[in-house]
């Protein structure tokens, strides 16, 4: 593997895994459900400063009239925010890392799933257009699952307003400047289905940037026609996944990218043919002499595994970059080529 795509695919790894790291599990805690740090003192807790970004804005995803119990309950009879969830943060490049990467890079890392009810959203199996009052989107055949689409569009607050609002800012004050201006968008299981959810809406709204999505463990997120409009759009997607880790190979156990064109061309009505977006990246971590045999459904999905795959390992998969951009580190790797 490239070691330049290496070093930047464990940097956006660990962003992913940092949403884990800070969130606040504790019931008897104030802020249950919240972040555990200031947003100004994030990286530094994590000891991610070596990455080069400062978080900007925290993001969170708001409970669903519908789901009351949506957020795991407290046991202290007055929470921070009984309506909330932390769900991940969006952070800017600083100078020093900008000009070794060429260009001001907005990062927005997700989360994945950690409450009960998070999990029943992510079992709705079926398709469901992403036109209309949810996404611009200009073909309504762009479907995409449910559950995820819930996620991230259930209520006001969570129509990506977050997002869209700081993206637009950052954007406005870097590229105002002159500066070329990237988007980089990370997660784990239900957060990478929310990073390629909202790297798609990004693009929908028309911004002439480069956006990627590194994506680890992910589950597939929308239809054909949702693969074929990111790459309309030009949204570069990059799925690291364990080859024995049953995520991402769900939702669309029977019509995926993997039947013949044929009959996902005659089954792409129904609410469950499915198909992955982007190039996968294939990790074995039964190929690693240094972790345990073990055939654990949740190790094998396990976001620090996949990273200690990637740092460990000398090659799984040929995999070479299409470096475009003009700078002495040659680290860009938004157009990706196999």
């Amino acid at each position: 593997m490239d070691p330049l795509l290496r070093s930047e695919l464990i940097r956006y790894g660990e962003m992913a895994q940092s949403c884990y790291d800070a969130f606040d599990y504790d019931p008897f805690s104030y802020y249950f459900g919240g972040c555990r740090f200031p947003r100004r003192a994030f990286l530094d807790s994590l000891h991610l400063t070596r990455h080069g970004y400062d978080v900007t804005r925290y993001l969170y995803a708001t409970a669903n009239i519908r789901l009351p119990n949506f957020f795991t309950k407290s046991r202290w009879p007055n929470l921070w925010s009984p309506k909330a969830n932390w769900i991940g943060y969006v952070a800017v490049s600083d100078d020093e890392t900008s000009r070794v990467l060429g260009r001001r890079d907005i990062a927005i890392a997700w989360r994945g799933t950690v409450t009960r009810l998070e999990w029943l959203a992510d079992l709705m199996n079926y398709l469901k257009p992403v036109d209309g009052k949810k996404i611009p989107s200009r073909d309504p055949r762009v479907k995409v699952q449910s559950g995820f689409n819930k996620k991230l569009h259930h209520s006001i607050r969570s129509r990506l307003r977050q997002v869209l609002t700081e993206v637009k800012r950052l954007t406005e004050k870097y590229d105002g400047a002159g500066e070329e201006v990237s988007i980089t968008i990370t997660g784990h299981s239900l957060g990478s289905a929310l990073a390629t959810l909202s790297a798609y809406d990004i693009a929908e709204t028309g911004l002439n940037l480069v956006i990627c999505v590194f994506s680890f463990s992910g589950p597939r997120v929308g239809n054909v026609r949702f693969k074929e409009r990111l790459d309309f759009l030009g949204v570069k997607v990059l799925r690291v996944v364990n080859v024995h880790d049953i995520v991402p190979r769900c939702p669309g156990f029977l019509f995926n990218e993997d039947v013949p064109r044929v009959l996902t061309k005659l089954a792409e009505g129904l609410p469950w043919c499915y198909s992955h977006v982007g190039v996968e990246l294939e990790l074995d971590h039964k190929s690693s002499p240094f972790l345990k045999p073990t055939s654990d459904l949740v190790s094998a999905h396990n976001l620090e595994a996949h990273l200690h795959l990637l740092d460990g390992s000398v090659s799984f998969l040929f995999f070479s970059c299409f470096v475009s951009y003009n700078t002495s580190y040659n680290v860009n790797i938004y157009s990706i080529i196999i």
